[in-house]
């Protein structure tokens, strides 16, 4: 039997502080139409959070994940998450043989990662575990599901899934499949959706500012064609202050103001 103070679910009911509750709510927009409506909270940042955690992850089994990510408390899925980050970490690449010493290989994470999005459904949980997950098992393969999960996915949070997870190739140099998936989004009606995009964009400039401003204009080679030229005329406010807030403030207003 498993110790009760590593079990992940135990240790974060726990954790809460009704204090804190209230704000939390507010924070993650929960109230009547909002895109958080009805979540529940127990109290508990991010830091706590992680703390826990840290303590439990290596208790962790297929059936505390599944309780977990299924609860009904925002923290206690996101707690869940990050202890699937840590195991994916820490687990063999591939596939594995279905045996107990590997239950826990990259690819079975990858797959109850992608088997419980509709439980990852806060601005959060997307940030903080699709690019550590996706985005690092993906690096060095096929990309179109992520394509799949910007183009239809079934809530905004699978689709920013798609557009975030293109972190990881950022940080490697990989500047293309943002800028594609973002062509996806370009005129996807949620704020949400506008700043996933503009910043993934933001973080391609850090890295390459000529590839975001040819992708901002459309110039041929960067996926130019009638319709996407001056894609910063086209894109959402939003997305553009986003995009171009580490350029010189002076390049900065010529986008601003449509030159």
């Amino acid at each position: 039997m498993l110790d009760e103070k590593l079990d992940l679910y135990n240790a974060m009911l726990a954790a809460g502080d009704p204090s804190q509750v209230a704000g939390l709510s507010r924070f993650f927009k929960c109230g009547p139409g909002q895109y958080g409506e009805g979540d529940k909270f127990l109290g508990i940042k991010v830091p706590v959070t992680r703390s826990v955690v840290k303590e439990c992850w290596r208790s962790a089994d297929w059936a505390q994940l599944e309780r977990c990510i299924s609860s009904e408390y925002h923290e206690i899925r996101l707690a869940a998450l990050l202890t699937l980050v840590e195991i994916f970490r820490h687990s063999p690449s591939g596939h594995g043989s279905g045996h107990s010493e590997d239950a826990f290989s990259q690819s079975n994470c990858i797959d109850f990662y992608l088997g419980h999005t509709a439980y990852i459904n806060n601005w959060d949980l997307v940030d903080l575990s699709c690019y550590p997950l996706l985005g690092e098992w993906l690096l060095d393969k096929d990309r179109t599901v992520l394509y799949g999960l910007a183009r239809s996915g079934r809530t905004i949070w699978e689709q920013r899934i798609g557009i975030v997870s293109t972190m990881t190739f950022v940080r490697h140099g990989q500047l293309q499949d943002t800028f594609a998936i973002a062509d996806i989004l370009l005129h996807h009606p949620h704020d949400l959706i506008h700043k996933a995009v503009g910043w993934l964009l933001r973080e391609a400039g850090k890295r390459d500012q000529a590839a975001l401003e040819a992708y901002l204009q459309g110039t041929p080679g960067h996926g130019g064609s009638e319709s996407t030229l001056l894609r910063y005329r086209q894109m959402p406010r939003t997305m553009l202050r986003y995009a171009i807030e580490k350029f010189p403030e002076a390049l900065r207003q010529q986008y601003l103001k449509g030159l």
